[in-house]
C-alpha cells in the first residue's frame, strides 16, 4: 500500500474543512462539524470470484450545512477505512473443499451529501456521490499465497493483489439523532470496476468461464456521529 499518497489525499482533504456562521437573509446559515466512526461490512460483487463480506472499521470528519429554511442539507466529509473481504480458494495439489483467504483493503474516500429532512434535520435520508482512493488488496495471511482461487485452474492468490486503485462510489443511507450525536447507516457501492486493472496483466484464466476481470465494491457503514 502507498501510505505517501493516503497521507498526503487526506492532509488535502482536511484543509477544506472549516467550521462558521454565516447569515443569508433573516435565516441562520450553520456550518457544523462532526467526527465519526464504526464498523464496516465489505464485499466485492463478481462473477469471477467467490466472495463473502467480512468486518472492518471506519472513522472520518464531515463539514455539514444546515438550511432551516430548505428541506435539504449538504455535507462534506472525508473518510478513512480498512476493510477485509474472504476471496475462496483452494491449497495447491491438494483436493480439499475451498478455504476463504482473507484479503484487507484500506480506503480513504471524500463524499459529497445531500441530506433530505425527514423529521426536521434530526432524521435524515443520505445520497450522493464519493471518490475514493484503496490500496492494493493484501493479503491477511501470506502462507495462503499460492492457493488456487474457485474457478481457476492457475490463479494464485498472490496474482490478484494490485486492483484499481481510484474509484467513484454513490452512497445512500439514513442518519437519526440530535444537534451533538447521531447515528449513522449507509450503503456505498461501486460504480466503477474495481477490478479493471488485473486485465493488464496477462493472468492465467484457464478454468473460468470468463476472461475479463469485473467486479464493484458494495460497503455497509454503521457509525455514530458526535457534532459540535
Amino acid at each position: 500500500m502507498n501510505n505517501k499518497q493516503l497521507i498526503v489525499l487526506v492532509a488535502l482533504c482536511m484543509g477544506f474543512v472549516t467550521t462558521h456562521y454565516a447569515q443569508h437573509k433573516t435565516f441562520d446559515i450553520v456550518n457544523g462539524f462532526g467526527v465519526y466512526g464504526g464498523i464496516t461490512k465489505y464485499d466485492i460483487i463478481t462473477d469471477n470470484f467467490e466472495t463473502q463480506r467480512s468486518d472492518g472499521w471506519m472513522g472520518g470528519m464531515s463539514a455539514t450545512v444546515d438550511i432551516p429554511h430548505r428541506w435539504y442539507n449538504v455535507s462534506y466529509s472525508i473518510q478513512l477505512s480498512e476493510n477485509n473481504v474472504d476471496i475462496f480458494g483452494r491449497p495447491e495439489g491438494i483436493s480439499l473443499s475451498d478455504q476463504p483467504i482473507e484479503y484487507k483493503i484500506f480506503t480513504a474516500q471524500v463524499a459529497l451529501l445531500a441530506h433530505i429532512k425527514l423529521v426536521g434535520s434530526n432524521v435524515t435520508l443520505d445520497a450522493g456521490p464519493m471518490i475514493q482512493y484503496n490500496s492494493e488488496m493484501e493479503l491477511t495471511n501470506e502462507d495462503q499465497s499460492n492457493y488456487i482461487l474457485t474457478n481457476y485452474d492457475n490463479l494464485r492468490a498472490e496474482e490478484i493483489q494490485d486492483i484499481s486503485k481510484f474509484n467513484i462510489n454513490a452512497a445512500v443511507g439514513i442518519t437519526a439523532g440530535f444537534d451533538s450525536f447521531k447515528i449513522k447507516g449507509q450503503y456505498i457501492h461501486g460504480l466503477t470496476n474495481t477490478l479493471n486493472k488485473l486485465n493488464d496483466k496477462g493472468l492465467d484464466t484457464s478454468g473460468s468461464s470468463t476472461t475479463k476481470f469485473k467486479g464493484n465494491q458494495s460497503m455497509m457503514a454503521f457509525t455514530v456521529m458526535f457534532t459540535f
